[in-house]
């Protein structure tokens, strides 16, 4: 059996989605992580500072290369998790039909239920595509800033997926 598809997303898929992506593995959640962004050049590897940073929480993605987040991801995913909600709003206009499967990492957290029904019954339960983008909660995005900013960003999105991974499961 296909395991279910989650997409991380941020802007440039060079920094919070690639944290969440490679966090998210680590957890070993029985999903395929796809990391993608809104505004990407593609093909380009991490920065060495997000490098650092995934290197302080104990992870890696070594083989990334940034993604343009794709009809065909937001198609195959049963949830796309955001770092913000500004991420929220463009799925909801580029990819109106994934709306009802996408909010921010913070507000999963809060609201996504563990259980044993299949993750796509749980998300669709939420009626995601009612929920104002702008009280999700955003994961400040480290780019521009110093390297204790990425390891900051690092930090906070390695407890809230270890939040949300057994809500994944």
């Amino acid at each position: 059996m296909a395991r279910p598809l989650v997409v991380t997303l941020c802007t440039g898929n060079a920094a919070r989605s690639v944290m969440a992506g490679a966090l998210l593995r680590a957890e070993g959640v029985p999903v395929e992580v796809v990391t993608a962004g809104t505004h990407v050049i593609e093909h380009q590897p991490m920065s060495i500072r997000t490098r650092a940073a995934l290197a302080a929480v104990g992870v890696s993605a070594p083989d990334h290369r940034s993604h343009q987040l794709a009809e065909a991801d937001v198609r195959a995913a049963v949830l796309v998790v955001a770092m913000a909600g500004e991420h929220v709003r463009y799925v909801r206009r580029r990819h109106p039909a994934a709306a009802a499967r996408t909010a921010t990492i913070r507000w999963l957290v809060d609201h996504l239920p563990a259980g044993t029904a299949p993750l796509a019954e749980r998300v669709a339960a939420l009626g995601l595509e009612a929920v104002d983008p702008d009280r999700q909660g955003d994961v400040e995005d480290p780019a521009g800033r110093d390297d204790e900013a990425y390891v900051a960003c690092a930090k906070e999105l390695a407890v809230l997926v270890g939040e949300l991974a057994p809500r994944l499961r």
